[in-house]
């Protein structure tokens, strides 16, 4: 889920990085009334993730072109698919060309990534989750693609919710003194969150009475003792380290929510070509 206007505001600025001055290959190269037809086409399979961004990127550049989206938002498709088709001043679309691909294949890689990790916990009761670890100005449409693979969003900024982390709890003198502190002043809907790294600390949360408690760093033994002494009461969930290796032990504890990184950060962006039609 992203703003169309918030979004137009990142295409100017991509737009306005690739382009500078001028695109001065079509400007030396290609009439100012030639027209083109081309085809934006998946060259490996992939989850869809940002195909109508990458069409409002020409149609931000040049609005007299015509776009033809072909497929949605989290849709799996084979290699060879057509995903949109763009016709028009040939000018237009060769100079946005670059930036249209170049976020569609971000956002398609980590949908893929993310649709890898939920795969792995399938059966279980634990939901994958993401984390703040995006890139400076994506945030909102990688979050938009993890959602396209199946994964959930966890915060969206600092102002989306508590997380009380071990540095809080250092200045605050511990736990129970940081949730009291936090709970005079905040608002009665926003969740508040605690991070835990030793079990006396789970049982110290769970006194204070927080809505979730992270496991930091825990061993899978340490979780199911954590969700044991839980029960329940508040919701779980386990973050640092999770790799696609090791996050189905860790599903099988228990915990409701596990976090990753790796989602965001380590995906690789796939293969799409844009052809003449």
């Amino acid at each position: 889920m992203y703003d169309t206007f918030s979004t137009d505001r990142l295409i100017d600025q991509w737009l306005m990085e690739d382009i500078g001055g001028c695109d001065l290959t079509v400007q030396t190269m290609i009439g100012k009334h030639e027209t083109g037809a081309f085809q934006m086409n998946a060259r490996e399979p992939m989850i869809i993730a940002g195909v109508d961004v990458a069409a409002r990127v020409f149609q931000r550049y040049d609005p007299s072109l015509e776009i033809k989206v072909k497929v949605a938002d989290g849709d799996r498709v084979e290699k060879g698919a057509i995903l949109l088709e763009v016709r028009g001043a040939a000018r237009s679309i060769l100079t946005a060309e670059r930036t249209a691909l170049n976020i569609m294949q971000r956002l398609c890689g980590i949908a893929g990534e993310t649709a890898k990790y939920v795969n792995a916990i399938a059966g279980t009761s634990a939901r994958l989750i993401d984390s703040r670890k995006t890139t400076p100005g994506l945030r909102m449409l990688e979050k938009h693609a993890v959602s396209c693979g199946g994964g959930l969003n966890h915060r969206l900024g600092l102002d989306n919710g508590v997380m009380i982390k071990d540095n809080h709890i250092a200045v605050c003198g511990g736990i129970t003194a940081a949730v009291e502190r936090a709970r005079k002043t905040l608002p009665v809907l926003t969740k508040l969150e605690v991070e835990c790294d030793r079990l006396n600390q789970v049982g110290e949360a769970l006194k204070a009475g927080v809505d979730v408690i992270m496991l930091d760093n825990m061993s899978v033994a340490d979780m199911k003792k954590a969700v044991e002494l839980v029960n329940g009461r508040t919701r779980i969930e386990a973050s640092g380290g999770i790799r696609l290796e090791t996050i189905r032990p860790i599903a099988e504890t228990g915990v409701d929510y596990i976090s990753t990184s790796k989602i965001t950060q380590a995906a690789a962006a796939v293969d799409i070509g844009l052809d003449e039609a």
